[in-house]
């Protein structure tokens, strides 16, 4: 779903489980070493089609579940989780890969180490369920991950959040066209980047909220006038036609 590069408008503090120097590569550079095998976070996100999701309350869950492992006391120094996310996010990319799963390819990758989070729906609308999985290399793969597919994942484009009152809005670009699958990854990358710049204060308000944030989709003339402290720029190599800003965060209470 491609990587991500952000423009923080404070200094980065120490986290938890990674030092958060924003990186000044655009979403779809190589780091300057030579690395025969890309590394990402893997997100598998439920796609049930009795009961299917709102795009927007997955894109929602993804951006949940993606700050819920990096807080998670897992990714702390002497975590088991450390040194994986410690290499991702010192290899100056924030990949991230939003794969599709039901029934039984779903349970499986329930045995895989990471952090699930489910969102309600409204009536109507199944829940949105994505797990995140601590970052590694695209391959190999466990095998239920290995036979999950990645393009073309879409839900319903729904796009009224049930998260009005949350802390942390995520703002989706109105200019491209985006399958759900990728705009969730876009979605986790710009939650990913307002947290490692929040203090510690501000995490702690996030994390009793359980990290939820409200997703938004601006007309064109409000995207266009009004930058944010985060902002995502995709390179383009897979469902954009060159470099694009794709996503943007900010806190409830700026203005």
């Amino acid at each position: 779903m491609g990587a991500g590069r952000a423009r923080p408008s404070r200094p980065a503090p120490t986290l938890g489980c990674m030092t958060a120097e924003p990186t000044a590569l655009s979403a779809g550079e190589r780091p300057s070493g030579p690395e025969e095998i890309p590394w990402a976070m893997q997100l598998v996100v439920l796609r049930d089609k009795h009961a299917m999701a709102r795009e927007v309350d997955v894109c929602e869950a993804a951006a949940r579940a993606v700050v819920g492992l990096l807080d998670d006391e897992r990714c702390a120094p002497g975590g088991p989780w450390y040194a994986a996310v410690r290499r991702w996010v010192d290899g100056g990319r924030i990949r991230k890969l939003v794969r599709r799963a039901d029934g039984k390819r779903w349970d499986d990758v329930q045995a895989l180490p990471g952090v699930l989070v489910t969102q309600d729906g409204p009536d109507g609308f199944g829940p949105a369920r994505v797990r995140a999985l601590p970052p590694g290399p695209v391959r190999p793969l466990p095998r239920a991950l290995a036979k999950l597919q990645v393009s073309g994942t879409s839900f319903p484009p729904e796009r009224v959040s049930s998260s009005a009152d949350a802390l942390a809005i995520v703002e989706a670009t109105p200019l491209e066209r985006i399958t759900s699958g990728k705009l969730a990854a876009q979605c986790a990358h710009a939650a990913q980047r307002l947290y490692e710049t929040a203090d510690e204060a501000r995490r702690a308000s996030w994390r009793a909220d359980g990290f939820r944030v409200e997703v938004r989709w601006p007309g064109p003339d409000e995207w266009a006038a009004r930058p944010r402290p985060v902002s995502i720029v995709d390179a383009g190599f897979t469902e954009l036609d060159g470099p694009a800003e794709t996503a943007r965060a900010l806190w409830r209470s700026e203005p």
